[in-house]
């Protein structure tokens, strides 16, 4: 299968190594008519409001609204579940909004706040996952359809929605293929 990466700005290649490492492909998604050749679109981790500018700009929000609605997975992380929540708290920035989520940018803190937690997340076997956080938002509230799947500290870092899938932290970064598996198997299980 073939999986889209959005490249405006961010965490671009390590979730291309990723998708490609799982034995899937891997494109770089820049304009419109290449978001609808994807089975599912990753949102990296980055600076959102530049991301949802940029999204803006080149006239993707359309296409990627109708990747959801097609039922095809995204998957959100960092940056990209800022730009997936319906709300961002005190920011009235550019978002797509296919979360029913309310989100918290920069809630752990700065650059120097970053950490890495150990994670149990909700439908992923295998123990628990080694998070990395950076600059990293979370979510305050889930509402309707969304569901958590991981906290930290008791704040959310981890939600599903239907085909839509946002985590805080940067799964990217690590060895460990499991979350962009769990991406994967959205897209083969017809979402």
């Amino acid at each position: 299968m073939r999986f889209g990466i959005l490249a405006m700005q961010g965490a671009v290649e390590p979730h291309r190594r990723a998708i490609e490492a799982c034995g899937h492909e891997a494109v770089l998604v820049r304009r419109p008519e290449e978001v609808a050749a994807v089975a599912g679109l990753i949102l990296p981790g980055g600076e959102s409001t530049t991301i949802g500018k940029l999204i803006q700009r080149f006239g993707l929000d359309e296409p990627i609204r109708e990747l959801a609605a097609a039922g095809k997975p995204l998957f959100g992380t960092c940056a990209g579940m800022i730009l997936l929540a319906k709300d961002i708290e005190e920011s009235e920035q550019y978002r797509l909004g296919l979360m029913d989520a309310a989100v918290r940018r920069n809630a752990f803190g700065r650059q120097v706040d970053s950490f890495e937690a150990d994670l149990e997340i909700g439908g992923l076997e295998g123990g628990p996952f080694r998070a990395v956080f950076i600059r990293a938002p979370y979510l305050t509230e889930v509402r309707g359809e969304a569901r958590a799947l991981a906290s930290v500290e008791g704040k959310i870092v981890m939600a599903q929605q239907g085909n839509v899938l946002a985590a805080a932290f940067h799964p990217e970064l690590t060895p460990d293929p499991r979350v962009h598996r769990k991406f994967i198997a959205m897209a083969c299980a017809g979402y």
